[in-house]
């Protein structure tokens, strides 16, 4: 089995492709930068997304059914603009399909992640934590962010991974859920409130949306703005699902690396580190970890599984 050094160990746990990009692009940028090892566990292709270039449009669950197969291909692109190397779906690819948006039948597909077998989807995780040995684990909270059913899942399995390792004495020390705090949720509702394309038109105030923690709930601030370029192009290697004319592009453009290179976190398990600033924001995911040291083996495994 061939063998890596690295002494941070970076594991994310997402549920279709682009997620990864969206919500922890820079993140997972900035740790490969710096020489963790990064692996990221997909867990489905996709397929019920929804289509932004006319034409793929053939490609669609209720054509062809081939679009997780073109999903694929683009995150192995995003993934190679964010310098991430180690990329996998859980239990192989398609094993699990996309569920769709809550409530629609696409939920009840007998491969549907939403109806995956909990131990069964989580002993493929714990396979790859048993090779990689990540320190930090990241996914999703129990509502999956914003409610879909894939990411509650990817959570559930994530959790149920975890709890299996340890028993096994290889668990991870700390667990995070990204998060958007909501004074930024605050501060994003009054500037972009006037702006084409507001991702916010008709929300008042940060409670309406489905999403949001306190400042006191979030562990960490990861400023990779030092990433936030390799997270655009990541997100532009996902056209199918992110069109060009996008509001996170016209936001990007007037806010730069503020927009896409902070992220958050909440801690689900593991001792907070040393933080700064009025709430005691990490500013290092493995903050407080004493992390082995640069040349320890680790193996890799294949890439792309």
């Amino acid at each position: 089995m061939t063998t890596h050094s690295a002494a941070r160990r970076l594991l994310l746990v997402h549920a279709h492709p682009d997620d990864e990009s969206i919500g922890t692009g820079a993140t997972m940028a900035h740790y490969a930068a710096a020489g963790a090892h990064v692996t990221l566990v997909t867990c489905t292709l996709g397929e019920e997304g929804e289509i932004h270039l006319p034409e793929l449009i053939g490609l669609a669950a209720d054509a062809a059914d081939q679009l997780g197969g073109y999903r694929a291909a683009e995150l192995s692109a995003a993934c190679a603009a964010l310098g991430v190397t180690d990329r996998r779906f859980l239990g192989g690819a398609g094993r699990y399909r996309d569920s769709g948006m809550m409530g629609l039948a696409t939920n009840a597909h007998p491969r549907a992640f939403w109806q995956a077998d909990l131990d069964t989807a989580a002993g493929f995780l714990v396979e790859v934590m048993r090779e990689v040995r990540p320190q930090v684990v990241v996914t999703y909270d129990d509502n999956g962010f914003y409610g879909h059913p894939d990411h509650i899942q990817a959570h559930r399995v994530t959790m149920r991974a975890c709890e299996l390792a340890r028993a096994e004495g290889f668990g991870p020390d700390k667990i995070y859920f990204q998060a958007t705090p909501r004074s930024v949720l605050a501060a994003g509702i009054e500037q972009f409130g006037q702006t084409t394309g507001n991702p916010f038109s008709g929300v008042e105030v940060p409670d309406e949306l489905p999403f949001g923690s306190s400042d006191e709930e979030i562990a960490a601030r990861i400023d990779a703005t030092d990433s936030a370029d390799a997270k655009v192009a990541a997100m532009k290697a996902h056209a199918s699902q992110i069109p060009l004319d996008s509001w996170l592009y016209s936001i990007a453009g007037n806010f730069g690396g503020e927009f896409m290179g902070v992220e958050f976190y909440t801690l689900a398990y593991g001792e907070r580190g040393p933080g700064d600033g009025p709430h005691g924001w990490e500013s290092d995911l493995f903050a407080g970890l004493a992390t082995e040291p640069a040349g320890a083996e680790v193996p890799a495994g294949a890439l792309s599984r």
